[in-house]
C-alpha cells in the first residue's frame, strides 16, 4: 500500500513535513542508541549516572516549557522548528569531536542531553503547533497516526543503520550521520509555506511577560481535561522514566547483549509504533480518544512485566524486543490521543502556552522518575526499576479508568471559543 495515497498528503506542504519528520526521526534512532552506548562502553557509566543522563534532557522541559511558550506565541512556528533542527545537529557533533581530542566526560554528556532537550522543549512545541497549521484541527488524529508511521519506518530502519555505524565507526561518530539527517530534514522544512499571523510587537510590548505566561497556566487551569490528562500522562511518566533510564544498561549487562544485539532489538520499537500508528485512528474512533489513551498506558505496563516474568524463559534478544514493542505500541498510542485532544480545542492564540505548560506539567515527575530508577538500580538492582515501572504504570492506567472522565471521552471537543 502506498501511503502517499493518504488525502493528507494533498494538503501543501504535507509530504514535507512528513519527509521531515522522518529524516529527523532516522537521525534520533541513531542518537537514541549512540548516547548511551557512548556512556555505557567508553566512559564505564553506572546506572545513577545513567538516571543523571536521561534527566539532564528532561531538565529543560521543566526550566523552559513556561517562559517558551509566552515566546512561541508571540514568534512565528516554523522558522523555530528549523532553528531547533540546526542547532540540535551543532550539539551533536560536539560528543565527536570531543572523543577524537580524548576530551570526552560525563559531563559533556550530561551538557549535550540538556542541549538536546532544549530544542525537544521549545522547537518541539512550535512543531506540533506548525501540524496544526497545516493540516487543520479537525484531521489531527490521522496526521499524528501518519507521523507516527514516519516515526515508526525510522524506527525499523533507524536501529540497523546505527548498528552498522556504531560497528563500523563508533557510537560517537555515528552521530555525525544524524548531523546529516538533520540537515535533510531542515531542507525539507525550509520548503513548506506556512500562513501565520503572528500578533505584531504593539500587541505585546506592553503586556508583561507574566501576564502572558499567567494565562497559558489559567488556561491549562480551568480545563478539565487538560488537567486529568496532565495527571494521568504526568504519574505515566514518572514510572516510565524509571525503566527508561536503565534498559540499555540492563540488555548490556544483566541480558549479555552487545552493541549490535542492542542496535537490532530496537528495531521492534518500529513494530510497535506501526500497530499504535496504523490502528490508533480506528481504534480511537471506535473506543473513543479518552480510552484509547488508557489503554495505551496499559500495554507500556505489559512490556516491562513481561521482561521480567519470562526473564531466563526466553532469548534476552527476545524479551528486550517484547519490552519495546510493547513501549512504543501503547506510547503511540498514548500520545497520538493526547496530542490530539489538547490541540483540538485550544484557541490559536493559546497553543503555544498550552502545548508547552502541559508538556511542563507532564514531565515535571519525569526528571525524579529518572534518577530514582537509576539510583534504585544501583543500589537495589535494575530488575527493581523495571518492576517499578511495569507496576506503577498499570496502577496509573487502572486509576486513569476508575475515574469519571477520561473514559468517557468518545470524540475530539470543539474549538473554544
Amino acid at each position: 500500500m502506498n501511503i502517499f495515497n493518504n488525502p493528507l498528503f494533498q494538503i501543501a506542504g504535507y509530504r514535507r513535513m512528513w519527509l521531515s519528520i522522518l529524516f529527523s526521526n532516522l537521525g534520533g534512532q541513531i542518537t537514541m542508541l549512540a548516547l548511551p552506548l557512548t556512556a555505557v562502553f567508553l566512559l564505564d557509566a553506572s546506572p545513577t549516572q545513567m538516571g543523571f543522563l536521561t534527566a539532564m534532557e528532561i531538565a529543560p522541559f521543566v526550566l523552559l516549557s513556561l517562559p517558551g511558550g509566552v515566546l512561541i506565541d508571540r514568534m512565528q512556528k516554523l522558522p523555530l522548528y528549523i532553528a531547533g533542527e540546526i542547532f540540535m545537529g551543532l550539539a551533536l557533533l560536539t560528543i565527536p569531536l570531543a572523543w577524537a581530542l580524548g576530551m570526552l566526560t560525563m559531563p559533556l554528556m550530561y551538557a549535550v542531553s540538556f542541549a538536546l532537550g532544549t530544542v525537544y522543549t521549545i522547537a518541539g512545541s512550535a512543531s506540533q503547533i506548525v501540524l496544526t497549521q497545516l493540516v487543520g484541527r479537525d484531521k489531527l488524529v490521522q496526521a499524528y497516526s501518519q507521523n507516527a508511521i514516519a516515526g515508526s519506518m525510522a524506527e525499523v530502519l533507524g536501529p540497523g543503520l546505527a548498528g552498522i555505524l556504531i560497528r563500523v565507526f563508533s557510537a560517537p561518530l555515528a552521530l555525525v550521520m544524524d548531523a546529516f539527517l538533520l540537515i535533510g530534514s531542515v531542507l525539507m522544512l525550509k520548503g513548506i509555506q506556512i500562513q501565520e499571523e503572528v500578533p505584531p510587537r504593539s500587541t505585546w510590548k506592553d503586556r508583561s511577560f507574566k501576564q502572558d505566561l499567567l494565562k497559558g497556566l489559567q488556561f491549562v487551569k480551568s480545563q478539565k481535561m487538560l488537567l486529568e490528562m496532565a495527571a494521568t500522562v504526568g504519574a505515566w511518566q514518572f514510572f516510565a522514566q524509571m525503566a527508561l533510564s536503565v534498559q540499555i544498561i540492563f540488555a548490556v549487562k544483566d541480558l549479555g547483549l552487545n552493541e549490535t544485539w542492542v542496535s537490532l532489538s530496537f528495531v521492534a520499537l518500529g513494530v510497535g509504533s506501526v500497530l499504535g500508528g496504523m490502528a490508533g485512528p480506528q481504534l480511537s474512533k471506535k473506543i473513543g480518544p479518552g480510552p484509547a489513551l488508557i489503554l495505551g498506558i496499559g500495554i507500556t505496563a505489559l512490556g516491562w512485566m513481561g521482561l521480567l516474568g519470562l526473564e531466563g524463559k526466553l532469548p534476552g534478544i527476545v524479551l528486550f524486543s517484547w519490552m519495546l514493542i510493547c513501549f512504543s505500541w501503547g506510547a503511540t498510542l498514548l500520545f497520538v490521543n493526547f496530542l490530539s485532544l489538547r490541540q483540538s480545542f485550544t484557541p490559536t492564540e493559546l497553543l503555544g502556552r498550552m502545548t508547552t505548560t502541559m508538556r511542563w506539567l507532564i514531565l515535571l515527575p519525569a526528571g525524579p522518575g529518572a534518577v530514582l530508577g537509576g539510583w534504585m538500580a544501583e543500589h537495589w538492582g535494575m530488575r527493581s526499576s523495571l518492576a517499578g515501572a511495569g507496576a506503577g504504570t498499570l496502577l496509573v492506567a487502572l486509576v486513569a479508568y476508575s475515574r469519571p472522565y477520561l473514559k468517557t471521552l468518545k470524540k475530539l471537543p470543539e474549538l473554544q471559543a
